[in-house]
């Protein structure tokens, strides 16, 4: 999860990735310099995720959207197939919100068949995006003003946002409402795709979380107490260092799973930091990061 202890993870990894870097000439991924994405577009970062030629067979139409919210109105991302109708998919961005990296991650999403729906969870507060593009959860002030806003996420919030957002899916002709539902969240949209599979268990079929924090508490409302009301198959890609902190957690959600009798897939992600799949993550890992995407993908196509 998201706190200090992460990032000092993130600081030494740098700090001896920087150090091999030099001596040995090389480069790493883990060194990847954050104000290379300051002046990319959705689309300059969505062609260094693609493969040239991947999305000409799949054109997208991407649009602004206002979703209507019992608290205010959320400023969306909206992008689908441009042609039929098809699964929605409801996406929730890490703690630094909707921006570029994950507008060109649906878009990448939406060019493999699925009518996606990237929101603003700090709606209430900002509209997107709510910080800069050189803004680090390691500085304090960006932290404790990412944290204020996050911590309107109760799960009566996130339940009421996840219903909403998905009654927005359902009224859009380029949803195929007589297929599943998907939701992907990263980092604290690990706990929001639990809430959002147990707020409509009807329509939500399938719920993959990336270096998801706070997935399994001693608190009364913790997301994994809510298993038990959900119908989604489920993937949980797990970062190694979280997975070090927390080593009992996975167990615990392997049984949580098998005790409701839901498909999960638990996996931690060897060699991988707290916020690898973002490809505007300070330490984002490429191979492990597709590697991820295909998993989503795989259980997309089967459950939806």
């Amino acid at each position: 999860m998201c706190d200090e202890l992460t990032e000092k993870d993130i600081e030494a990894a740098l700090h001896h990735s920087q150090r091999d870097g030099l001596q040995e000439g090389a480069s790493n991924s883990l060194t990847m310099d954050r104000r290379r994405f300051s002046a990319l577009s959705a689309g300059a970062i969505l062609s260094g995720l693609v493969a040239p030629g991947a999305l000409a067979a799949t054109p997208v139409t991407e649009t602004r959207v206002n979703v209507e919210m019992p608290n205010g109105v959320s400023d969306s991302y909206f992008v689908h197939p441009a042609e039929g109708s098809h699964p929605g998919i409801l996406m929730w961005p890490d703690i630094r919100g909707l921006r570029p990296a994950f507008e060109a991650m649906g878009k990448r999403l939406a060019a493999a068949g699925y009518s996606v729906l990237v929101v603003n969870p700090f709606y209430r507060d900002l509209p997107a995006p709510v910080v800069g593009p050189d803004a680090q959860f390691s500085d304090p002030d960006t932290r404790q003003f990412l944290r204020g806003m996050a911590r309107k996420l109760t799960q009566e919030a996130a339940i009421s946002d996840a219903t909403s957002y998905i009654s927005f899916l359902d009224a859009q002709k380029q949803v195929d409402t007589a297929r599943g539902v998907g939701t992907a969240g990263y980092c604290m949209g690990g706990p929001l795709i639990m809430r959002t599979a147990a707020a409509v268990p009807g329509r939500v079929k399938a719920a993959a979380s990336f270096h998801g924090g706070g997935l399994y508490t001693d608190n009364n409302d913790s997301p994994h107490l809510l298993i038990p009301k959900t119908q989604a198959q489920v993937l949980h890609a797990v970062a190694e260092n979280d997975h070090e902190r927390s080593p009992d957690v996975k167990d615990k959600l392997i049984a949580a799973y098998e005790a409701a009798g839901i498909p999960a897939e638990i996996e931690v992600y060897e060699g991988t930091l707290h916020g690898w799949c973002p490809p505007d993550s300070r330490v984002y890992d490429e191979p492990q990061a597709e590697r991820a995407w295909e998993r989503m993908l795989a259980l997309f196509d089967r459950a939806l």
